[in-house]
């Protein structure tokens, strides 16, 4: 198997140095790049497994990189910031990061959620090639093979891992209340941070994406519990 090819965006050159060799000594391919520009003559030259994408960036930062990549591909993204608050995680996992790992970070700890990352997207593309099928919902089709969401128009819904995640679980388990606690099991492995917090910011933002016209997304509070996915849900 070809050893997975990780961009590493990091503008501090001891920093990216150190990185790389942690990355090349763990039997990943490293593609380094300092700016938002460097970051995108890599993507030229072919696909990559992962973003290793730091925030303080010159020019654009890493915010800005990370919307503009989540409009084009899904490839995982893990943020790695000097900035480690809550808010900042938030913040990250809000546009779509999968993960966030505050400077300063062991090599250890770097290496172990590059791996986690990897490792479910290579679950998801098993779960879709083993043909589960097609899920509809309230006007809604879910493709599992495809890991594709299809509103009640015919229109794609751009969703992140995480999100078809978590959409997945609700729907393997509809009409039932899924515990918070529960949801944060669900996502340890793409969200290495897993907490509360961040677990309602990647349902609040499942909502918005399933929110159409009038129709308010399927997905309901349960004060002091967690969630329930109202909709009933049918399978072929």
């Amino acid at each position: 198997m070809t050893a997975p090819t990780i961009l590493l965006v990091e503008d501090d050159p001891a920093l990216r140095t150190l990185t790389a060799r942690a990355l090349q000594q763990n039997g990943y391919q490293v593609r380094p790049a300092a700016s938002a520009p460097e970051m995108w003559t890599a993507l030229d030259i072919g696909a990559v497994d992962l973003v290793l994408l730091d925030i303080m960036l010159p020019g654009t930062n890493g915010l800005d990189l990370c919307r503009q990549l989540r409009q084009l591909s899904d490839v995982p993204i893990i943020f790695i910031s000097a900035k480690g608050s809550e808010t900042d995680r938030v913040v990250g996992l809000e546009l779509g990061a999968d993960d966030y790992l505050a400077k300063p970070f062991s090599t250890r700890e770097l290496i172990a959620r590059v791996r986690a990352v990897l490792r479910r997207g290579r679950l998801d593309r098993q779960h879709g090639e083993g043909g589960q099928g097609v899920a509809r919902f309230a006007g809604w089709t879910v493709n599992f093979p495809r890991r594709e969401l299809l509103s009640p128009t015919g229109g794609v819904v751009d969703l992140t891992g995480a999100e078809f995640d978590l959409l997945s679980s609700f729907l393997e388990n509809a009409q039932r209340v899924i515990a918070r606690e529960r949801l944060i099991e669900l996502s340890r492995t793409r969200l290495g941070d897993a907490s509360d917090r961040s677990v309602d910011v990647l349902v609040s933002r499942l909502r918005r994406k399933l929110s159409h016209k009038d129709s308010s997304a399927p997905i309901v509070t349960v004060r002091g519990v967690g969630y329930m996915f109202s909709a009933e849900v049918s399978r072929q």
